[in-house]
């Protein structure tokens, strides 16, 4: 933060940067905002930190050092020489600013200050509290690494770069809302990621104007991308860093948000939330075999329900050989109805799941299963039919390998049943059509949202289709607009 105001300046006087220091963060009132007197070769000094975001071991050490000074070793310029002589710690800065300074306290650095001096010395003995990498649950897989992002963004930088040691990964640093102070990392490889998408992403960080982020990168995303009401996801996240760093080499950008395990991945197609590291974690063949059948079941998730209601409302669309799929009968509740109503069941299971403790998760699943259901078609509020469409519904939504995508896909699933259900074949192919007019006009990032479909790449396009063997895939994706555009050398 720059300023011109004197009255913002480190004082030369300690009893003013005290006062300053204590009157904005509230030394006496949090037990947490700490301050520690220093007597530095009879120079009058203070330390002063956040107690629990510093690493105890470091700071010991260089009290230790500190207090073995003799006032000939300060002397003259003692900011100085202690910055570059005495404190034997790489991570250290001299600011001249108290706004400045405030926010690396708040960020977790220690801040030291000498009397008759206009400069303080910032160290970066900050560290947070911090749980192990794990898999995350929602991208597991049969084989691979077991480890992912966490909390804490500098792990997740560290975890990225193990995989991406080229000289030109760039990790640029953004601090973002007035009072939260969260620290955002844009991440690419120079010489691979196009410098306009980069540069458009970097604008609009930088024009973020919010108290804080309390949610994080959820936060982020709903600044930078223009079209909010859009129901379909316009980035990618992924907590897995092998899947961050794959998406770094095809010329895609990272946006890490400290205190979230999520990375966002820009700019995402529809195609990139259909795909999942599992694909490639086995061979070819059953690469494509597990590809397709996620396809089979996004497609399921989405239309088989209004397609069986559409046919069950006009029987006449049956050829006489399948006219055994229509319920035989439909009971005392319509059957658009009980769809919406199986619908809605199933969305409040999930979310009861998500609140249920562990232990008591499977027997949730069998209260919902056996009693609700069972007894639901017993009593005639359900068909079976309605049941069987609608759990095969529900396994189509968890099978798809982007969580945003089948929310969104569980909303275009309502949606295709309240036309159908009041229209029926009007409404369910005018569904269709805006369906697709609206995946036709999205873009994410400039990149459009069907690509390589629309507009037709061929080599795109059977990446999408095919999984194909990596010695195969010499090029990046051709939306990306990459500055490289080769991933196998051409000889």
């Amino acid at each position: 933060m720059k300023t011109s105001d004197p009255s913002l300046k480190v004082s030369s006087k300690l009893s003013e940067n005290r006062k300053y220091l204590t009157e904005k963060l509230g030394a006496g009132e949090s037990i947490d905002v700490l301050t520690k007197d220093l007597d530095l070769g009879g120079k009058k000094g203070f330390l002063f930190y956040i107690d629990g975001l510093t690493e105890g071991e470091v700071v010991a050490l260089i009290l230790q050092k500190l207090t073995q000074i003799t006032r000939t070793e300060l002397c003259p310029h003692p900011i100085q020489k202690l910055a570059t002589q005495k404190i034997a710690y790489m991570e250290l800065e001299v600011f001249t600013e108290l706004p400045a300074i405030i926010d690396e306290v708040l960020s977790g650095q220690m801040a030291l200050f000498l009397e008759g001096e206009k400069e303080a010395i910032v160290i970066d003995t900050r560290t947070y509290p911090a749980r192990s990498p794990e898999e995350p649950d929602t991208e597991r897989l049969t084989r691979g690494s077991r480890d992912g992002f966490v909390e804490t963004m500098m792990f997740n930088i560290a975890l990225t770069r193990r995989r991406v040691r080229d000289p030109g990964l760039r990790v640029e640093g953004i601090r973002l809302g007035r009072r939260s102070k969260t620290d955002v990392a844009l991440v690419y490889i120079k010489d691979i990621a196009d410098p306009k998408l980069v540069d458009n992403i970097r604008g609009r960080l930088q024009r973020i104007d919010v108290d804080g982020l309390p949610m994080a990168e959820k936060s982020v995303e709903e600044f930078i991308t223009l079209n909010r009401w859009n129901i379909f996801p316009l980035v990618r996240y992924t907590e897995r860093p092998d899947v961050a760093a794959q998406h770094l080499f095809e010329g895609h950008v990272l946006i890490m948000v400290d205190s979230s395990p999520a990375v966002m991945i820009l700019p995402a197609t529809l195609f990139h939330h259909l795909q999942h590291a599992e694909e490639y974690r086995q061979n070819i063949l059953s690469g494509i075999y597990v590809r397709w059948i996620r396809f089979f079941a996004v497609l399921i998730s989405v239309f088989l329900a209004p397609l069986y209601l559409l046919v069950s409302l006009q029987p006449e669309f049956l050829p006489e050989a399948l006219k055994f799929i229509g319920p035989q009968k439909v009971g005392k509740i319509p059957l658009f109805v009980q769809f919406i109503f199986i619908h809605f069941g199933i969305d409040l299971i999930r979310i009861a799941g998500i609140h249920t403790p562990d232990p008591l998760t499977t027997a949730l699943s069998l209260i919902a299963a056996l009693l609700i259901g069972q007894i639901a078609i017993d009593v005639g509020i359900f068909t079976p039919e309605v049941l069987l469409y609608g759990g095969m519904v529900a396994v189509g939504m968890f099978a798809t390998s982007s969580w945003e995508l089948s929310q969104a896909n569980r909303l275009v699933h309502l949606f295709m049943l309240l036309v159908t259900g009041l229209f029926k074949l009007p409404g369910f192919v005018a569904g269709i059509v805006l369906i697709l007019l609206r995946l036709i006009t999205n873009n994410s990032f400039g990149v459009p949202y069907l690509w390589p479909l629309i507009p037709f790449n061929l080599q795109g396009f059977f990446s999408v289709i095919l999984r194909q063997p990596l010695p195969f895939e010499k090029r990046r994706p051709a939306a990306l607009q990459p500055t490289d555009e080769d991933k196998v050398p051409q000889k």
